[in-house]
């Protein structure tokens, strides 16, 4: 049932928050790394491929983060001041704009995935792998936001273990049927698959998305508490609602799309050494997923937490929540940075056999792994922007840290010294020092307290 977070111990409204969210995502990036798992089955070609892929879908994905971004600030806030039927009709312009603005991002996507995929590599095989994963997953890119907004419907009412089994439920899904579509004999019990390769993988992802969808709208149909949306409302389009839904997020999807050009720039450096240094940057990519879960959790359940207070006006309560979320991420992401910097290359063997992909991710997972615990505090800082819906040091605090100091670093290392990869894994530590500097310096000045967008 949805839960009121006004009152109450702040420790545990943000346990009960965070961890239903972080066991959720686990099992979401479960999947991922299970996915790579079996990718890596067939080449490392195919990793880089996939890995290629994910760093253009990035660039779409800016749109689903600014509509998100949004709702987590209206939803939350118009809960907490207990306005359950703007609630109500902000989860329901939610669902529907976003798989609007979905569809046609993802005729783009189709339309530009070749030639994309072309300027990062120019191995054919890297790029038919790319291509056979990635049209599947443009072509249902409607089903992927729209399922991401019921998970934000439910969270930022208060609701966070559903989101948690549906999830879990989807990924348990997803790496039952990987195999099964990726291969002509299912590997351990050799039963007959659809042998479809890459493409496989993003087949059953599409299937066990189109399941969590169901269930997620289902249950938001049929109602928990004073939150119940209505097929009808989702015909009715609110402009008031829609405008903020596009502009609150948009610094936010600013900082996102900019973050995801600096990868793509980075990609495009890093392709230059091969595409054995693309595979590592796919292992890595997904272990750095799996590592950011417990900063992905605390961040959520913070920023509901903090937007349901800042509604009711009780800003004390919602800065102590975020020390208590800085604290408590850094602390789980201690975690892997101790298995990280231990068993590299036991981590690196699971996903890939070649000596020389093996060799160079055994340094890449080590110094990840360390920017992945200054990201802790970073981001718990930036959930007190997305909780007030005050995104704009957001969007400043990644221009800084990616445009400002790990691409020129970057482009130091690759094209005037011309060192070796390994240099560039040291980007991704100057890039978290920078945004924890400036959205230390923000967070220090309070405006995001006196923020409201209800």
């Amino acid at each position: 049932m949805s839960r009121d977070l006004t009152q109450g111990n702040l420790t545990k409204n943000l346990f009960y928050m965070a961890l239903p969210t972080m066991g959720g995502f686990a099992l979401q990036a479960l999947y991922d790394v299970v996915d790579m798992f079996w990718i890596g089955r067939i080449s490392a070609k195919a990793i880089a491929g996939v890995a290629v892929f994910s760093t253009v879908f990035w660039l779409i994905e800016v749109l689903n983060e600014i509509i998100g971004v949004s709702s987590i600030s209206l939803i939350s806030q118009n809960y907490g001041a207990k306005d359950y039927e703007r609630t109500n009709r902000v989860i329901e312009q939610t669902i529907v704009f976003k798989a609007f603005v979905a569809l046609i991002a993802s005729l783009l996507l189709v339309l530009f995935l070749k030639p994309l995929m072309s300027f990062f590599s120019k191995d054919r095989e890297v790029i038919q792998a790319g291509l056979e994963y990635g049209y599947w997953r443009s072509f249902f890119m409607p089903i992927f936001f729209a399922t991401y907004s019921t998970y934000t419907a439910q969270r930022t009412t208060g609701e966070s273990r559903l989101p948690m089994i549906i999830m879990g439920a989807s990924a348990v899904l997803n790496i039952i049927l990987d195999p099964v579509f990726m291969f002509e004999k299912i590997p351990g019990i050799n039963m007959k698959g659809f042998g479809l390769g890459v493409s496989g993988a993003a087949v059953a992802t599409v299937i066990s998305t189109c399941v969590a969808f169901i269930w997620g709208f289902g249950l938001l149909l049929k109602g928990r508490g004073e939150i119940k949306i209505s097929i009808r409302g989702l015909f009715r389009l609110d402009r008031e609602i829609d405008k903020k839904l596009m502009t609150i997020g948009l610094p936010s999807g600013v900082e996102v799309f900019m973050r995801s050009l600096s990868n793509a720039v980075l990609m495009k450096f890093l392709a230059a050494y091969g595409s054995t240094t693309l595979a590592v940057v796919g292992v890595v990519s997904r272990l750095m997923g799996l590592a950011f879960i417990p900063l992905m959790g605390f961040s959520m359940g913070a920023s509901t937490i903090i937007g349901q207070n800042l509604g009711a006006n009780k800003i004390e309560r919602a800065e102590k929540t975020v020390l208590l979320a800085a604290i408590y991420s850094s602390l789980f992401v201690l975690g892997f940075v101790v298995l990280a910097n231990i068993f590299p290359e036991t981590i690196m063997n699971f996903f890939v056999h070649e000596p020389e992909v093996i060799a160079e991710g055994v340094s890449a997972v080590r110094i990840g792994s360390w920017s992945i615990l200054i990201a802790a505090f970073a981001v718990a800082l930036m959930s007190s922007f997305f909780g007030a819906g005050y995104t704009l040091p957001a969007m400043l605090s990644s221009i800084i840290g990616r445009w400002f100091a790990q691409l020129p670093y970057v482009a130091i290392v690759t094209l005037l010294f011309k060192l070796p990869s390994l240099y560039v894994w040291f980007s991704f530590i100057i890039a978290e020092i920078a945004e924890l500097a400036y959205a230390a310096i923000v967070f220090s000045k309070g405006k995001w307290k006196e923020y409201r967008v209800r």
